[in-house]
């Protein structure tokens, strides 16, 4: 059985791994325009979420109220959320560098160049059971950090910001792959905004000018991608 990603629109995915477990990224459902689920219809093992932002954890207390997920976020994070009703004996609160075991995956929380009201900005490093792994670098600059993590943790696939104005633009993302060198990188966090890159076009184009031994997969929200 193969693991696989679904887009839900924006920075939002859900994650069906070979072994049966499904992991959200930043479920946020109401109020984006394109969100490619209902909130009634998730199911979850566990809900990861990279930073405080409305666009990625304004729906944290109701996924995990519908799913009974285990929530994965910063400590500071967690609190904030906690006030609003979510479970404190369902959150696990971990930082950066630290990595958490979950039945089989493990997950690593690496530094995101972003901005939070609580904790700080980060991404995760999901290590599969069979030893595939998934980056998901939040909403995030570039930055040659990206090179370490690589190196220390190989990357089957990189789910990587490309909107510009809040996060990396299409020729940073596209760079970006020089320093990650993952099999397969996915574009986010673009078209949601007239504020955001409208297209995934340039950053195709950059990335086979400077990763050409990157595939790039782009996906319409709803869409899969399995490996």
């Amino acid at each position: 059985m193969a693991h696989k990603l679904r887009w839900l629109g924006h920075a939002s995915w859900e994650l069906t791994t070979a072994g049966g477990k499904v992991i959200l990224f930043d479920p946020w459902i109401n109020g984006n325009p394109k969100a490619a689920a209902r909130i009634e219809d998730l199911k979850a093992d566990y809900i990861l979420i990279t930073h405080d932002h409305f666009d990625h954890a304004s729906d944290v207390v109701a996924v995990q109220k519908q799913t009974g997920a285990t929530v994965i976020l910063q400590p500071e994070t967690a609190a904030r959320y906690q006030k609003d009703g979510l479970p404190a004996d369902k959150c696990i609160g971990m930082n950066i560098g630290g990595s958490v075991e979950l039945g089989g995956v493990v997950v690593t929380m690496t530094e995101a160049y972003h901005s939070s009201e609580t904790g700080e900005p980060a991404g995760y490093i999901v290590t599969l059971e069979d030893g595939k792994r998934v980056f998901d670098a939040g909403d995030t600059g570039i930055h040659c950090n990206m090179a370490t993590w690589a190196e220390l943790y190989p990357m089957d696939v990189a789910l990587l910001p490309i909107g510009s104005h809040f996060t990396m633009d299409p020729r940073q993302a596209a760079h970006a792959l020089t320093f990650l060198k993952p099999k397969v990188a996915i574009p986010q966090h673009y078209g949601t905004f007239p504020l955001l890159v409208q297209s995934a076009d340039d950053f195709v184009h950059f990335a086979r000018q400077k990763a050409p031994g990157v595939e790039v997969v782009v996906l319409e929200p709803g869409s899969s991608f399995e490996f």
